[in-house]
């Protein structure tokens, strides 16, 4: 079975990167095999825990380029060295140019913490709660150059319940995070999840959910 060489883009500490390589490590026949773990900030927790798995890491930092573009090339320079088909963003806390998202476009995922298209950006539980909504969530999604905008490959929905604090909330969509991304990956890189119109419809038998919600009933 030939597998999807894939990067994982980081800025901290790593978690849902160490939820993508737990699924790859529990399950032979998942379709990405990690390649690459990829920092623009040389302290990020995420590294050690990479290396830990034999991964390969390298560090990009942006303070040491004059600008987003410059470090975006440097980052495709990176990526292209190593042979990687796909791309997994993950914490990684940098807006990327069109110029990057457009060379990698259809092969960068991104996982948001809402249920996109609501909510875009910063402090999505704060706002969630403050709206007063009763689901809230993640999303993972094919990247675009709008931020935080692109075709949707699937969702967690979680419940707000009374007495929740974004610390709360936050804790229980990241356990979400965790389940939802190795899934959204593994129906991307196995062809099972493809884009049509600029939607993304999923196909093969016991195909997922566009929506999935947890705790689950």
């Amino acid at each position: 079975m030939t597998k999807i060489r894939t990067a994982i883009l980081v800025s901290g500490r790593g978690s849902n990167m160490a939820s993508l390589i737990a699924a790859a490590e529990a399950d032979p026949a998942f379709p990405a095999a990690f390649a690459l773990v990829l920092s623009n900030r040389p302290g990020a927790g995420a590294l050690a825990r990479a290396a830990e798995h034999g991964i390969e890491t390298a560090v990009i930092d942006h303070k040491a380029y004059p600008d987003r573009e410059a470090f975006d090339r440097a980052l495709d320079a990176r990526l292209r060295e190593s042979g990687i088909e796909l791309v997994c963003l993950a914490g990684f806390m940098r807006l990327l140019t069109p110029w990057l998202v457009e060379t990698w476009r259809d092969r960068m995922l991104n996982i948001h913490p809402a249920l996109l298209p609501s909510y875009k950006g910063l402090h999505t539980h704060e706002r969630a709660l403050a709206d007063g909504v009763k689901l809230h969530g993640c999303t993972v999604h094919l990247v675009r150059s709008e931020m935080d905008a692109g075709p949707i490959v699937a969702q967690a929905a979680v419940p707000v319940v009374t007495g929740d604090t974004p610390d709360t909330l936050s804790a229980r969509v990241l356990e979400a995070e965790h389940r939802l991304y190795p899934l959204a990956l593994s129906l991307w890189a196995s062809g099972r999840a493809k884009l049509e119109d600029e939607k993304v419809v999923v196909s093969g038998e016991g195909a997922a959910p566009s929506a999935l919600v947890w705790p689950e009933a």
